[in-house]
């Protein structure tokens, strides 16, 4: 049985959310006061406590029902992190006239650096694909579950693959207990809703 559900964390709770990427660094510092550094996660992984998108009641209604659905840290599910959403342009590959399928990723550049992200959560209805800067109306799909796309013909030797598209983030929460205050009776709070990006 899957352990993730194909559905949204409610976007206008998620919206006052605060965290972002993380990385797992191991530091050895000399008694000179040197370092060494190893970086233990070849890519980020985000984190976020989402309590202060509590406004209204029924918001707080909405958050016990998806927490007892996804019961706690059992499931994962699909999360809008509001500040990183869109990936417009992406190169996701280059056609070499036999390869239909390519993976859908952004690109992080900075520095002369690029971190590229695999993107699973495509949001349906946002995906464009372009080949050599011509929008494809048709002759593709993409797995919204996946990210992957597929041609129906392969892309010819040299084609230029492009990429429009808004996704989500696999996560889970990150506790198995919620700790809900009602302090009016309009409104809730849970002093710490954390949730974590899972690999899938």
């Amino acid at each position: 049985m899957s352990r993730f559900h194909e559905v949204q964390f409610p976007p206008d709770i998620a919206y006052g959310a605060a965290g972002g990427p993380g990385y797992s660094t191991s530091v050895a510092t000399t008694v000179a006061g040197y370092e060494k550094r190893n970086a233990n996660w070849a890519m980020a992984r985000g984190r976020w406590n989402v309590a202060h998108g509590l406004k209204t009641r029924e918001q707080v209604a909405n958050l016990i029902a998806f927490f007892r659905a996804r019961k706690g840290r059992a499931y994962g599910f699909r999360f809008k992190d509001w500040t990183d959403f869109a990936a417009p342009a992406q190169l996701i590959g280059t056609g070499d006239g036999v390869t239909k399928t390519f993976a859908l990723v952004k690109h992080y550049a900075s520095g002369g650096i690029t971190e590229t992200r695999t993107i699973t959560k495509p949001v349906a209805g946002t995906v464009k694909i372009y080949v050599n800067g011509t929008p494809q109306a048709s002759g593709w799909s993409v797995n919204t579950a996946t990210g992957v796309v597929t041609f129906t013909a392969a892309p010819a030797v040299g084609a230029v693959v492009t990429a429009d598209f808004e996704f989500d983030v696999p996560a889970r929460f990150d506790t198995d207990q919620m700790d809900i205050t009602i302090e009016t009776y309009e409104l809730g709070r849970w002093g710490q809703i954390p949730i974590v990006e899972v690999r899938t």
